[in-house]
Order: structure tokens, then C-alpha cells, then sequence
């Protein structure tokens, strides 16, 4: 049974090796792991931060994104409406220019054929007798021999 029960030297020894052990690792190695783990939560937290900062600029630059879309198609939107109206004036400006250029060619037209109206009657009228006509046709014969 001595085997399996240990002696007291054995159990001193043990300790005085663990708590030696438990010293040693409290003055070198406790120390920079406990700063490693704590520079690691304070990176984490700073990360979160970060991203929860790049969360909220994104939010804002959404908004001012939609915001400027908006007044860009308001702006488009004004602009076509203009457009719209300077072409509607421009078509009917040349449909008024259109319809003067037809009313005077049918004015011309009307005076051409009253004034051929008038001078047919009026030749008519002085051309009755046979004499007439022979003294005009003479008269222009001459006319004509002269230019």
C-alpha cells in the first residue's frame, strides 16, 4: 500500500513545487497574458465602435444620396416641362408663320384672278366692234416691235 498512498515528503514537496510554480506564473506570465487578453477586448470594442460609427455615416450618406436624386429629378423634371413649352411655342410659331405664307399666296392668287376678271370684262367692254380689235391688236403689234 505504500505504493499507492504517498509518503509526506512527497505531498511537501509537491506543493512547495506547485505554489513555486503558481508564484512564478503570477510574476511573468499572469501579467502579460491577463494585458494581452484586455488589448484584445479593448481592439474588439474599438472595432464595434467603428463599425457602429460606419454604420450611422452610411445611414447619412444614404439619406444625402436619396436626397440628392430627389432634387435631380425635380430638376430634370422642370426642365422637361420646359423643354415641353419652348416646343409647343416654336410649332406654334410656324404653324402661325405657315398659315400667313398660305393666306397671302391665296390672297395673290384671288387679286391675280380678279385682276384677269376685271381686265377681261373691261377688254370686253372696249373691244365690242371689229374695228376696236384690229386698232388694239395693231396698237400692241407695235408695241411689241418697239421694246
Amino acid at each position: 500500500m505504500e505504493l499507492v498512498t504517498p509518503s509526506i515528503g512527497l505531498i511537501f514537496w509537491t506543493t512547495l513545487a506547485f505554489v513555486t510554480l503558481l508564484f512564478l506564473l503570477r510574476k511573468f506570465a499572469w501579467a502579460p497574458i491577463l494585458k494581452a487578453v484586455n488589448d484584445r477586448e479593448e481592439t474588439i470594442s474599438n472595432a464595434m465602435n467603428a463599425a457602429e460609427e460606419a454604420k450611422k455615416e452610411m445611414a447619412n450618406l444614404t439619406a444625402s444620396n436619396e436626397r440628392l436624386l430627389n432634387e435631380a429629378r425635380e430638376e430634370r423634371d422642370a426642365l422637361m416641362k420646359e423643354a415641353r413649352e419652348m416646343k409647343a411655342e416654336i410649332v406654334a410659331k410656324a404653324t402661325i408663320e405657315m398659315e400667313r405664307k398660305s393666306a397671302i399666296a391665296d390672297l395673290k392668287n384671288q387679286v391675280a384672278a380678279l385682276s384677269i376678271d376685271i381686265a377681261e370684262k373691261v377688254v370686253k367692254g372696249t373691244l365690242t366692234g371689229d374695228d376696236k380689235q384690229k386698232a388694239l391688236v395693231n396698237e400692241l403689234v407695235e408695241e411689241v416691235n418697239l421694246n
